[in-house]
């Protein structure tokens, strides 16, 4: 199945500065493959950027514009990032052939969806530090899943805007959450690495 998905990489683009790899509303015939870096789904609205998703190494990021042939939302990469893009009538032909595999890309869409939610149940539950000490607590699970988190905690090209934007707050309510994790000694954030010292 991995061979499989490889060779369904029509082609592979890498981008070192932030590409909006599908505009909001754009239509478009194929579904992109992260392969190295990070992606973020966002949405601009009254001159503001929020961040919806993010998207790691390892698995499709607008598989669903395969039913939908766009999307709501833009995405962009963030830092170097290398990518595959793949056709839909390839996708449509593991879905008529491979269907353990059509299984798991349905799987993957509903967890997508469940993730989702929980940014969307989290920023109404917490407060900015908590906001920002579960989004990194997902990411870090899910470097780790594709063998890229570290023990101590894992390395990305996020900023403190990014992260902002992630949780619904300023970049200066995002300064202040991240110095209360930092003081609390629950994790440090410095330039995209994030350490824990004491994960329990």
């Amino acid at each position: 199945e991995k061979d499989l998905l490889e060779a369904s990489i029509a082609q592979v683009e890498e981008y070192d500065k932030p590409h909006r790899i599908l505009a909001r509303g754009e239509p478009t015939d194929r579904s992109t493959m992260l392969i190295d870096g990070f992606i973020l789904r966002t949405i601009d609205e009254n001159d503001r950027r929020y961040v919806v998703g993010i998207q790691v190494p390892g698995g499709f990021v607008v598989l669903h514009a395969l039913a939908l042939k766009g999307l709501d939302h833009d995405v962009v990469t963030v830092g170097p990032t290398r990518v595959g893009y793949v056709p839909h009538e390839r996708i449509a032909k593991i879905h008529e052939t491979e269907p353990h595999l059509s299984r798991l890309f349905w799987f993957s869409t509903l967890l997508d969806a469940a993730i989702h939610r929980q940014w969307t149940l989290k920023l109404e539950q917490l407060k900015a530090s908590r906001r920002v000490a579960h989004r990194l607590a997902e990411i870090w699970a899910r470097l780790e899943m594709v063998g890229l988190g570290r023990s101590n905690g894992f390395r990305s090209p996020l900023t403190q805007t990014d992260l902002a934007d992630m949780c619904g707050t300023t970049p200066i309510h995002m300064n202040r959450a991240l110095s209360e994790l930092r003081r609390d000694n629950v994790a440090e954030f410095r330039r995209g690495l994030v350490i824990v010292r004491d994960r329990e």
